[in-house]
């Protein structure tokens, strides 16, 4: 008798390890219709707009149709993407353009999340909330308000050439200096975002269950082991998830604040992709061209992503699929 309610509650356990239950969409239908709008939104403005790529291929002029079948859509081919990257200036652009997503992935990802761990130490409410809300301020400002305040403390009669006369050095104009400009962006950026971001990371912080910091106090664990064996550990998922985006994206600068910050004389160490596409496309009325580039940018992105994603998932035990 033992072993028939054995051998019955052993096929019970192996039924009910594989089993998956049906769910009917009558029984998930107001989440369904929660969703619809948040997915037609999507649908619209995402999908909808992705059959525009196809002038990438062909030599598009503004009002003409993107498809046609009376001859009068003039297909390339690859013939844009084989210009971008045979042009003279395709070496400097991806040199540029992983130059400042470096800098910024090695900055601007791990000062939010220092900025964040130091912050969840400090014990003193009122300080907190005052250096919580001081960071994020910054975040708020006007992309134009921001480049234009770096551009007048980097002026010859700036501030930075104030102090620099004050201490005996020559003036410099940094605004005009190639060396100088990924410095320049990478603190502007960095300055303007790292409040912000952290907010991710104090969140993920505020989940953590209190009696693991009881039980390794109690263990004798000072401050700076709890930070390194219980925060760190229980925001990792959403460290390397915020790594994943950020690797790629390396293609990605931020293209607004270097348009308001560079200048020809900066092209050097300045010029990227988004704005040689800029440049060369929107003002230079080549569509066909620019939508190539961005193409070749999405798929290099997305290739990013998807290495990032299996190395995260082989390493660290995190992916996102």
């Amino acid at each position: 008798m033992g072993v028939q309610e054995k051998t019955v509650r052993t096929r019970g356990m192996k039924r009910k390890k594989g089993y998956r239950k049906k769910v009917s969409w009558r029984e998930q239908w107001e989440l369904m219709l929660i969703m619809l709008p948040a997915f037609a939104l999507i649908f619209i403005f995402c999908y909808i707009p992705m059959y525009g790529i196809v002038i990438a291929f062909q030599e598009y002029v503004p009002g003409a149709p993107m498809i046609a079948f009376d001859g009068s859509t003039r297909w390339v081919g690859l013939k844009h993407f084989m210009d971008f990257i045979s042009s003279r200036t395709f070496p400097r652009l991806i040199r540029n353009t992983l130059v400042l997503n470096g800098l910024n992935l090695l900055f601007g990802f791990s000062i939010p999340i220092i900025f964040a761990l130091i912050l969840n130490e400090v014990k003193l409410s009122r300080y907190k909330k005052i250096v919580q809300t001081a960071s994020y301020l910054p975040y708020f400002i006007s992309t134009v308000i921001v480049a234009g305040m770096v551009l007048s403390f980097l002026d010859t009669n700036g501030l930075v050439n104030t102090v620099r006369r004050m201490m005996g050095l020559s003036v410099k104009a940094f605004n005009m200096d190639p060396k100088a400009f990924p410095v320049i962006y990478t603190v502007t950026n960095v300055w303007k975002s790292f409040g912000w971001d952290s907010i991710l990371y104090l969140s993920a912080m505020s989940s953590i269950d209190m009696n693991l910091y009881e039980a390794a106090k109690m263990d004798g664990a000072n401050r700076a082991q709890q930070m390194w064996y219980i925060t760190i550990p229980s925001i990792k998922p959403t460290i390397m998830l915020l790594l994943i985006f950020a690797i790629g994206g390396m293609l990605g600068t931020n293209t607004d604040l270097i348009l308001l910050l560079y200048n020809p004389a900066t092209y050097e160490t300045a010029d990227v992709i988004g704005t040689y596409v800029y440049r060369d496309s929107l003002l230079g009325g080549r569509f066909s061209f620019g939508t190539a580039v961005g193409l070749f940018t999405s798929v290099l992105n997305f290739t990013l992503v998807f290495i990032a994603n299996k190395v995260s998932a082989k390493v660290a035990d995190y992916s996102l699929w």
